[in-house]
């Protein structure tokens, strides 16, 4: 894949360590990636993404929240949610809402390839 025609990938997590692990990684598969720490970091860039890999809890916008707002307003970027949470039922409502895929935290590098790929096919 070659830099220019990368795809933007945005992660949007609360956690700096776990963002900066991701937008690494996303670069060393050929992607580039750009760090926001909320949800309303990222709406207030406006810069847009080819797809969105977020949080699913976070202080203020959740990522199934902001999910929410952006096909509200129209915007039909790809997201997929990542949670550490386990109650019964988060996985099942994201997708009914139109996550493309739930990762649950820790997931292995080859999750988040098949979830990207399906993203952005």
């Amino acid at each position: 894949m070659s830099q220019a025609a990368a795809p933007l990938i945005a992660v949007i997590d609360d956690d700096e360590s776990l963002r900066l692990a991701l937008a690494g990684l996303l670069r060393s598969l050929g992607y580039k990636g750009r760090g926001y720490g909320s949800a309303e970091d990222y709406l207030a860039a406006a810069t847009g993404s080819d797809c969105i890999l977020t949080d699913f809890h976070m202080p203020g916008l959740s990522g199934l929240e902001l999910m929410q707002q952006l096909r509200r307003d129209g915007c039909r970027t790809p997201v997929i949610l990542m949670t550490a949470r386990t109650e019964a039922g988060i996985r099942e409502r994201a997708l009914a809402e139109g996550a493309i895929c739930v990762l649950a935290k820790p997931f292995e590098a080859e999750q988040l390839i098949r979830c990207l790929e399906r993203a952005l096919s």
